[in-house]
């Protein structure tokens, strides 16, 4: 008689996910410290406000390129204010503010340093064209420390909101590579933990 072949248990291979770049976003580190720290733990719900502001672009600019951006915006915002408002300051540091707010948000992580040092540079890029100096160079550098000197309000206003949101934007950072770090452990001691079932 013929014995029926048995086939041995074959071993369920256990799903492994693909490791977290440092790249990965705060709502995706979140999500997974929560799944392998806290079991059963609900994730936050989002504002709208927050849901708003995320449809907006959100370039990463390096250092270089984070002041070229401010320093080009604020000469052509300065030109702009020149012809329709004849050179007012007041509309000049008005617009200053969000262009410091703009590049401290858009410039990458590994460059939040150099915001509060392209700020103040765009800051007097702009305002060459609205100082109103005449008589040559001498006469052209004497109007814009002039400028500068009325202006100085503005400029360490831009220069703090700069700073700031960038250093805002550091202390998130740390914060995410920490909570990343966390479930790389957390996972480690889950597959260190998980009993290995016996090959038949």
């Amino acid at each position: 008689m013929e014995q029926p072949r048995t086939r041995p248990p074959q071993r369920r291979q256990p799903q492994r996910q693909a490791p977290l770049t440092p790249q990965a976003t705060a709502g995706e580190t979140a999500a997974v410290y929560q799944v392998t720290g806290a079991p059963g733990a609900r994730p936050r719900a989002v504002s709208p406000v927050v849901a708003a502001l995320r449809k907006f672009p959100n370039p990463r600019l390096t250092g270089i390129g984070a002041g070229l951006f401010a320093a080009l915006t604020m000469f052509v915002l300065a030109c702009l204010d020149r012809l329709l408002f004849g050179s007012s300051e007041t509309v000049y540091g008005l617009l200053f503010l969000p262009v410091s707010a703009l590049t401290a948000l858009w410039v990458r992580p590994a460059d939040l340093v150099t915001a509060p040092i392209s700020v103040p540079i765009a800051f007097a890029v702009g305002v060459i064209p609205i100082s109103g100096g005449s008589g040559g160079f001498g006469g052209q550098t004497m109007a814009l420390v002039t400028a500068l000197a009325v202006h100085a309000g503005w400029l360490y206003g831009g220069t703090l909101v700069a700073g700031l949101i960038a250093s805002v934007r550091k202390v998130r950072h740390m914060r995410q590579r920490h909570l990343l770090r966390a479930a790389q452990a957390a996972r480690a001691v889950q597959g260190v933990r998980r009993p290995q079932q016996p090959q038949a």
